[in-house]
Order: structure tokens, then sequence, then C-alpha cells
């Protein structure tokens, strides 16, 4: 039976987010995105450290050619640590001052794939995109209210991306230049909660990360419901496996919303699953 640890530490996530495994500094990184603050567990000595940001951050992206790539309210930025600098190089929408970016990830040709949305939710304004090693971004589809999670299958052939808000799951076909074909994937019911982010495992299994649904779940290729773990945060948000052998996973949650949050709500977790992940893709650009 699987069962979850939380990690001990001294602040709640207002909307914790992004959760990254880097092999290279044996740590998992985390965002928070409200606070706004980006985390790190050190899996070594267990320590957590945790940097102000300037603004709300919706991900992280490790670089092949070291540091990170952050997706900021303001648009895309190179970020290093040990000590903290941040250079911006990129805006995608800077005629949505009021928008910012929700979730990313990076395939297995040094892309990155991340949304946008509306701060206020208020819109389908919310766009995926892709970031090309040359740092030059294409918009891959649009209308989006809460884009969360974009994943891919281990065979590359598809890529998974949601709308939170509107409880559905789409599937893509992947291309050379990006990906078609958008079909509804898996539709969400009232007693899930919302879908938010999600990663994808060594069996080509898709984990759902259910906001309001306390709990995560793991879904066949096919779309099919094969297990859930129950969860004690009620707002839960990310994923990732991590370790030398793919075999711990780390889940993320949020108290932004709550009036009476608990201990659980915006902890960091560690959960025996049983299953190994896929390797962390690095950022070719």
């Amino acid at each position: 039976m699987a069962e979850w640890r939380l990690i001990e530490r001294d602040v709640a996530d207002t909307l914790g987010e992004g959760t990254l495994w880097s092999a290279r500094g044996d740590a998992v990184y985390w965002v928070d995105i409200l606070a706004p603050a980006l985390n790190r567990l050190s899996l070594d000595s267990g320590a957590i450290e945790r940097f102000a940001m300037p603004e709300p951050l919706g991900w992280l992206a490790e670089r092949m050619a070291g540091g990170f790539i952050g997706g900021f309210q303001s648009g895309f930025a190179e970020i290093s640590l040990d000590p903290l600098t941040i250079t911006p190089f990129g805006d995608p929408e800077p005629h949505f001052p009021d928008s910012r970016m929700n979730d990313g990830k990076v395939d297995a040709q040094g892309h990155i794939w991340c949304g946008t949305m509306d701060m206020s939710e208020a819109h389908d304004r919310g766009a995926l995109y892709r970031l090309a090693p040359d740092r030059s971004w294409t918009v891959v589809d649009s209308d989006y209210r809460v884009p969360n999670g974009p994943c891919f299958s281990p065979c590359g052939q598809w890529l998974y991306h949601s709308d939170t808000a509107k409880k559905q799951m789409y599937r893509f076909r992947r291309t050379e230049t990006g990906a078609t074909e958008r079909e509804p994937f898996i539709q969400f019911g009232e007693e899930d909660g919302y879908p938010d982010g999600m990663t994808v495992d060594a069996e080509g299994y898709i984990w759902v990360a259910h906001w309001g649904g306390s709990r995560i779940s793991r879904f066949t290729p096919e779309g099919k419901l094969d297990r859930a773990i129950a969860m004690p945060a009620r707002q839960v948000t990310n994923i990732s496996f991590a370790g030398a052998e793919l075999d711990r996973m780390f889940v993320s949650s949020a108290t932004v919303g709550l009036d009476d949050p608990t201990p659980y709500d915006g902890g960091f977790f560690e959960v025996d699953c049983g299953v190994r992940g896929l390797p962390t893709h690095l950022y070719a650009g």
C-alpha cells in the first residue's frame, strides 16, 4: 500500500508547483508561484533552501549548459543559484501584462513547453508555447483558462496537456515542428476535483495531481484510471520522480484560497508509489 511522508520545513507553500528533479544537483526543485519563491531540497542532506523571487515564477527548467530557465510573469529568464542571478531574455505576451506562466517541461529534443494564463482566471486567453533551443518561441495551442502539466509519452509520440478550469486533459500528436491533432483525452468529473500538474512514468502511465481532490491518480496510456493515492493536502498540484533510480516521487500542494489550512495543506511530500519515472530532460538553449 502506498504511503506518503510530509517533508518537514518552516513554511507552507501558497501555491507550490513545478516540481523538478536535477540529477546533476542531486536535488528536487519546486516553485511557490505566489510567494513568490523557489525551493530546493537536497536528497543527500535533506536540507531545504528557499530563494525569494522578484515576481511570480511558474516553472523551472534545467539547462544543458548549466543553470536554469525560469518562466516568470514577465517572461523567460536565465536563473543561476549560489549566488542568485536572474537575466530576462524574452516575453511572449507583453500585450497581456496581467498574465503569467503556469507549468512547463522540457522534451527529449531540448525544447521547453509551457503555458500562460490570466492571473485572475477570468479569461480564456492562455496559450501553450514551445521555446526552442535558439530561444525563439511559437504558439502551439490557445484559449486556455488554466494550462497545466505538459508531459510526454516515453516513445515521444504524444504530448499531454490540460486545461484545469475545464477539467479536461488533451492529447496531441507530436511532430518535428511541434504538436497537432489535439483531442480530448480524459474528462474529469465533479468528484475528481481539477486536473493539475502531471508526469509520465517509465511504463508510459500518466500521473495526475488533483486540485480539490486530495489525491494523485495514475492513468493508463489509453486514459483509463489505474489507481489513486489519497493525499492529506486538499489542493495537490504537481508530481515528479527523483533519485538515482528515479523511484522516489515528490508531490507539491497549495494553501491559496483556503480559509482553514491544515498542517498538510501547502506541504511537500514524498510518496512511495512503487514505480519508476523518466529522466529529466535538459533545455538545449
